[in-house]
């Protein structure tokens, strides 16, 4: 029996893929559920899993995009699993014929190495090298127009300096299709900054209370469940909090209509095997640290690991991207449309800073909201990173009730 397989739909609104890579080559025996190949969506990879054992017939090439629905590959139920594996064999022969191929290889080769030079060997007159010397021209690289390929003074007048470019370096290139992931996160950060109206406001935020909360309770909080105290909850929290004040920066725009959203799901910008993903931290209003820790490190796990789903990347109504852990002092990160704002941690670097009127140095990261200026004003914009700021550099009191430790046991 011969079955069709076709692309299922990895989910709404996504009406095509593309074959990112086969697993599997034509001919082969594949069981039940054995990944055969990746396929792009404009959203995530995944894998497509055979639908039955038996012989394989692809359909279908890498690059190429298949709408949903449409048959990739044939399957033989029918065919029996082979008891052996001809791969040694096959590997013998071609070991045999590419041994028998060298030779003739080198030889053509040889022309190539022996080649003649394109510029004479000739070396230049006293005159003539002062000038090379001068406009920093080696001799190797002129014609030499004098006796035996001497380089005499007019060559050296008339020879044109190479622009700097070293001589004998690799300047080859290379080509490689992008994937449509990659296609699409390019078309949605274009889309962002030609369709919305958007202004980056910064601050800045002394982190001495975070470290010291960390460094208090980081390894009770790890042995209890099993997550570190990162900065993600802190910010997260901060983020809640900010956005129940400025419910402007938790909305969006529909048509001629202004959606604002009565709960809080925070994209988190994580760097994945295939580029950038956004997995999505439901209803962060209403975890508490460990909940919110918990659900960074199962979706940053599943974004590495090529497991993430659509599901869980579809939606979000604020995102945050940490480019501090790549060493970003500060950024203008671009709006996730179709949300209004997006707040851009940094590392976090130790400043002299004024504190009751003395220098101290304290672990400072800057921060920026990027945000929609056609429906968030620069009242609300500064106000709510004000907000963010002030949860964070005050968090036992504004996000933790003032009682720290019964707020890491939840």
């Amino acid at each position: 029996m011969i079955l069709e397989m076709k692309v299922p739909s990895p989910g709404e609104s996504i009406t095509e893929v593309e074959i990112a890579e086969w697993l599997v080559e034509d001919g082969d025996y594949v069981e039940k559920d054995q990944a055969i190949a990746e396929v792009d969506s404009d959203k995530a990879t995944l894998e497509l899993p055979a639908e039955a054992s038996g012989t394989i017939t692809l359909k279908a090439e890498e690059g190429d995009a298949v709408a949903v629905g449409a048959v990739v590959c044939l399957i033989d139920t029918g065919a029996s699993k082979p008891e052996g594996d001809a791969a040694p064999a096959k590997e013998n022969t071609s070991t045999g014929s590419a041994a028998k191929e060298e030779a003739p290889k080198k030889e053509e080769l040889k022309p190539t190495a022996t080649a003649s030079k394109t510029y004479a060997t000739g070396a230049p007159s006293p005159a003539a090298k002062k000038i090379l010397d001068e406009k920093g021209i080696e001799a190797s690289s002129v014609s030499g127009t004098g006796r035996d390929g001497r380089i005499t003074k007019d060559d050296a007048v008339n020879a044109v300096p190479s622009m700097g470019t070293p001589t004998g370096g690799n300047r080859g290139t290379s080509r490689s299709k992008m994937s449509m992931l990659r296609r699409k996160v390019a078309e949605r950060l274009v889309e962002a900054k030609n369709t919305t109206a958007m202004l980056t406001t910064f601050n800045e935020v002394d982190m001495s209370p975070i470290f010291d909360l960390r460094k208090q309770y980081k390894e009770d909080f790890k042995a209890k469940h099993g997550v570190s105290l990162g900065f993600m909850s802190f910010f997260s929290l901060a983020v809640v909090r900010a956005l129940k004040m400025y419910p402007a920066v938790n909305s969006m725009i529909d048509g001629k209509e202004m959606l604002t959203y009565d709960f809080v799901d925070i994209s988190i910008a994580v760097s994945g095997p295939k580029g950038l993903m956004v997995p999505v931290i439901r209803n962060a209003e209403n975890l508490s640290f460990r909940g919110i820790e918990s659900e960074v490190k199962r979706l940053a796990i599943r974004a590495r690991e090529g497991e993430i789903t659509v599901d869980e990347m579809t939606g979000g109504t604020f995102t945050i991207t940490n480019g501090g852990v790549f060493g970003s002092m500060l950024s203008t990160p671009i709006i996730n449309p179709p949300q209004s704002g997006i707040l851009g941690m940094h590392n976090i670097v130790e400043r002299p800073v004024a504190v009751d009127g003395k220098v101290e140095i304290r672990p400072i990261m800057f921060v920026a909201l990027s945000y929609d200026h056609r429906i968030i004003d620069g009242k609300e914009s500064v106000g709510f990173l004000v907000a963010v700021k002030e949860a964070l550099e005050n968090p036992i009191e504004l996000l933790m009730n003032n009682d720290p430790k019964k707020a890491l046991e939840m």
